[in-house]
């Protein structure tokens, strides 16, 4: 900014002026209209309302550094502390309550927030810390009263969202924090919602709900409208998040991948870590086909989605005496007799493909068809309670949903309007075919509660998207699994459990699944660990999750993956289950600090203009101290072998830290891979004083070159800490 300006609105202004496609005509007034926002704290910059030709004339601009297109991002739609061993808490467990939990504020960016749930009482909590600089916004339906000691502050975002989809209808939707889609009160109350005795779902999973971080603060950005998240908003809530003092940013929401430098959440979040905020973003719903992650820069933490030990059963009984299991959340008045066998109807074909009317697609059912039956309905475009309604709505007595190749054997539950549940993929293609070839077929359904100690244990959800990072290769992503399927938290008061227009029911809780669910966990997790270290960065907390996370299921087995039945691979997992107790004291951790990062973008074949973006105005250069984008100090470990055939050998660098106890021995043990021999040296580190850094290197020498990437794991030991890290061995196929 030159200094013929005395602050950024003033310089953008001037600058939109200087562009403007018609001078002579141009509006003063108008500037405000064409300017949506202003960018200063986690980086500088402006959304503005452009023609093309105007893109063309601001891009050469002195100063402009990237112009960036308006994105939508979409939602990636309380056992868990129990299962992940932060319940029962006593005066002498690591996580019982403490003064500094009550420090920290997480920023969640959704779609607001539901005040009244009991979820965000504040009963018993500290005044709020001085750092805290944020505020509570107003308008309909929210008073300055519905913030407290728990949600300290709430803002909302739409100035890009109505730039680009036109006035919001404030009496369809709330122009204010308050949530009345249910996602953000769910995702707030997951992270750090205060204990409530008798939560449940219409009974099902009745028990106490909690967040993982119960004394934590929350900051709610509402962001997310009708038709999306719009990137303009996101960024604002961001360097607004930043500015107000959040500690943690809690962001279920995704878009496509594009690279770094023009992806909106990724420049935000580098922004935010170079102000010392952890930030943690779902992994997305695109699973089980590969490469279908998003948020995957190296400087978010990445979260997959895994089930619990907690199920909701229910069983189909056949007229042929065989019973099949399959799950709901069903609790209405119309239930089917357990005596009686009704009438059994499919629809479709013998193919394996879906067509519409086995998709129970709206308006696809024959009333005469379907009447009093039982409808067999495929999973697969549109909503799985929606199927249900249109089942209903055709007079049919209930819903079978059948998995189809895309789910597997996952097994996901659903508040449905009528008697319905869900089968595998294989039991659907029995109970399919028997309905096809026996015309007098008939079924009941049966809905058997609330069972715990599920086995195996978690599970890798198909749903949760999958690696290798298309960006990076050498940066393995997703970085961990979190809990993210049934999982049971606050909601909205503005809508039934199904999110249908027409369920007329409420809740004060509902379960969803997503990685809208597993992100904060993790978000709630750093929050304590944060508590608890200060003085750690957000690569320390990150490193801390991943090391200690584990890739065995409670049977003892690896990690099974829910679309194959197979194990998982750390494309499915990353470094593997949380293991909240285990990071508190993770022995050694892999720091990275800004300029790290830098380094690594300089690895990326970014242009100096490009590069800028992140370099902003702490004039941060290339020093160029990183080989290759492998050699960034990552908790996990990815190894690319080059096309080029000649090359055998690939050498990776590795700095950890000490946070133990001073005077240590950590000895080393790798996995023996197929393809490649693998070195550690020095096989040990001796630390001699707490905070101490030794580095070490891992030489991957090729065997063979196979046609898949292999995995497997380093893990260091001092006989109290084993600190693993997740290794990816990759042999890019000739050309």
């Amino acid at each position: 900014m030159s200094e013929a300006f005395t602050n950024h609105v003033e310089w953008c202004s001037s600058m939109i002026k200087s562009v403007a496609s018609k001078p002579e005509k141009y509006d003063d007034t108008k500037d405000e209209e064409r300017l949506i926002y202003s960018y200063q704290t986690a980086f500088h910059g402006m959304a503005v309302r452009l023609s093309e030709e105007e893109v063309e004339r601001i891009e050469e601009q002195h100063g402009v550094i990237a112009v960036l297109p308006e994105t939508i991002y979409q939602l990636h739609t309380t056992r868990s502390p129990m299962f992940l061993g932060l319940e029962n808490e006593d005066s002498t467990s690591s996580w019982s309550d403490r003064q500094s939990d009550h420090d920290v504020i997480v920023g969640v960016l959704d779609t607001g927030i539901w005040p009244e749930s009991q979820s965000f009482n504040d009963t018993g909590m500290t005044p709020i810390p001085a750092h805290w600089k944020g505020t509570c916004e107003t308008g309909r339906a929210f008073a300055k009263h519905h913030c407290n000691k728990k949600i300290v502050g709430a803002r909302v975002f739409y100035r890009g969202y109505e730039a680009g989809s036109g006035k919001i209808n404030e009496h369809e939707e709330y122009k204010s924090p308050r949530d009345q889609d249910g996602h953000g009160t769910h995702t707030a109350a997951t992270v750090a919602g205060s204990p409530v005795r008798g939560a449940n779902l219409l009974g099902y999973a009745y028990g106490t709900a909690r967040g993982m971080a119960p004394s934590a603060r929350i900051a709610a950005y509402k962001v997310c409208w009708v038709g999306g998240c719009f990137s303009s908003d996101i960024l604002s809530a961001v360097d607004r998040a930043v500015a107000d003092g959040v500690n943690v940013l809690s962001i279920s929401l995704g878009g496509g991948v594009s690279p770094y430098h023009r992806d909106s959440v990724s420049i935000a979040a580098f922004g935010a870590m170079e102000k010392g905020i952890f930030i943690s973003c779902s992994a997305g719903n695109g699973g089980p086909d590969p490469v279908s992650l998003t948020n995957v820069s190296p400087w978010i933490a990445t979260v997959g989605a895994s089930t619990m030990d907690r199920d909701f059963p229910a069983t189909v009984k056949l007229g042929t005496g065989e019973t099949v299991k399959g799950v709901s959340l069903y609790k209405g008045r119309r239930n089917l007799l357990r005596g009686k066998q009704y009438p059994l109807i499919y629809t479709g074909s013998n193919s394996s493909n879906p067509d519409p009317s086995s998709l129970c697609l709206e308006g696809t059912l024959n009333r005469r068809a379907v009447a009093g039956k039982i409808v067999i309905c495929d999973r697969g475009i549109s909503p799985r309670v929606q199927k249900g309604q249109v089942v209903k709505d055709a007079g049919g007595l209930g819903m079978i949903l059948s998995n189809t190749d895309a789910n597997g054997e996952e097994l996901v539950a659903d508040s449905h309007l009528l008697p319905a549940l869900t089968v595998g993929e294989k039991e659907g293609q029995a109970i399919k075919q028997y309905a096809l070839m026996n015309r007098n077929a008939t079924a009941t359904l049966a809905f058997l509660g609330t069972k715990l100690g599920i086995r195996p244990s978690p599970v890798v959800a198909a749903f949760s998207s999958r690696g290798p990072n298309f960006l990076s290769f050498e940066i393995l992503k997703p970085d961990v699994v979190a809990p993210g399927v049934n999982i049971l938290a606050a909601w909205t008061g503005d809508l039934g459990p199904s999110s249908l227009s027409n369920d007329h029911r409420r809740t004060m809780f509902n379960i969803l699944s997503g990685t809208s669910m597993s992100c904060p966990h993790v978000s709630g997790i750093a929050a304590l660990l944060k508590a608890r270290h200060p003085e750690w960065s957000p690569a320390a907390i990150k490193s801390a999750l991943m090391t200690t996370a584990y890739v065995h299921d409670n049977t003892h087995n690896p990690l099974i993956d829910a679309s194959t039945g197979a194990p998982s691979s750390p494309y499915d997992h990353g470094a593997g289950h949380i293991n909240p107790l285990k990071s508190l004291d993770p022995g050694l951790i892999y720091d990275i600090g800004a300029q790290d990062y830098f380094e690594f973008l300089c690895t990326q074949g970014l242009t100096s203009s490009q590069l800028t973006v992140f370099a902003k105005f702490s004039g941060r250069s290339c020093r160029h101290s990183l080989a290759n984008a492998g050699d960034l100090n990552y908790p996990a470990i990815s190894a690319v072998f080059p096309e080029n055939t000649k090359i055998t050998v690939v050498t990776l660098h590795r700095t950890v830290t000490n946070v133990g106890p001073p005077v240590s021995r950590y000895h080393v043990a790798v996995t023996a891979f197929k393809g490649a021999l693998v070195q550690v040296e020095p096989a040990t580190l001796n630390f001699t004083s707490r905070h101490q850094k030794l580095s070490y290197k891992v030489t991957f020498t090729t065997k063979s070159r196979q046609t898949l990437p292999e995995s497997g794991g380093l893990l260091w030991k001092d006989g109290i800490h084993k600190v693993r890290s997740p290794i990816v061995i990759t042999w890019l196929t000739p050309i």
